[in-house]
């Protein structure tokens, strides 16, 4: 997974707070209700192809795999579609395709095209699986398709508190790259 550092620092930045609007299975969640925990943030859109078909199950298989070391968190973030993609849809697709884990509905501005988080989490569109450490540490954020050995390395890494140990040459201290080496 890519590194996510500060543009002005280079240092690793705190994970943005979420804003959501409503929650689906669980109350509402914060980050520093999480503290403490791995978090994998999988952001996606019910009509995305690349969400139906790799993101959500691959969350599903972490959640599953992982249990409650890891706090797997579904992010519904709509950026097109807008009427299509209400909470009544949402609720039933995560019914019909079993998502078991919180799934939190990013929140809109009218005034802006993106939802609050996707914007604040720079995220080019979706899916895109963000991964927080235990101190609320945005470690990793990769748009697209992840290998799921990659993925589940990378989380396995920041669970087991791994011993830091370099990407490259310029990656940063606390970074984490696709291939589930993280620094």
């Amino acid at each position: 997974m890519s590194p996510s550092m500060s543009p002005s620092s280079g240092l690793l930045a705190p994970a943005p707070p979420w804003e959501t609007t409503q929650w689906f299975n669980s109350e509402p969640l914060d980050l520093a209700q999480l503290r403490g925990r791995v978090v994998v943030l999988e952001a996606f859109q019910m009509l995305c192809p690349g969400c139906v078909s790799h993101a959500l199950p691959q969350a599903v298989r972490l959640s599953r795999t992982f249990g409650d070391d890891l706090a797997v968190i579904g992010l519904h973030t709509v950026f097109e579609h807008h009427r299509a993609m209400t909470p009544t849809s949402l609720e039933a697709f995560l019914h019909e395709y079993r998502i078991p884990f919180p799934v939190g509905v990013d929140a809109f501005r009218s005034a802006h095209p993106a939802p609050v988080t996707f914007s604040r989490y720079r995220m080019q569109g979706t899916p895109t699986t963000v991964l927080i450490d235990r101190d609320g540490v945005l470690r990793a954020h990769e748009f697209g398709q992840v290998d799921d050995m990659a993925l589940a390395s990378a989380v396995t890494r920041l669970l087991d508190g791994a011993a830091p140990r370099p990407v490259d040459e310029e990656a940063a201290p606390g970074a984490c790259a696709l291939d589930g080496t993280c620094t």
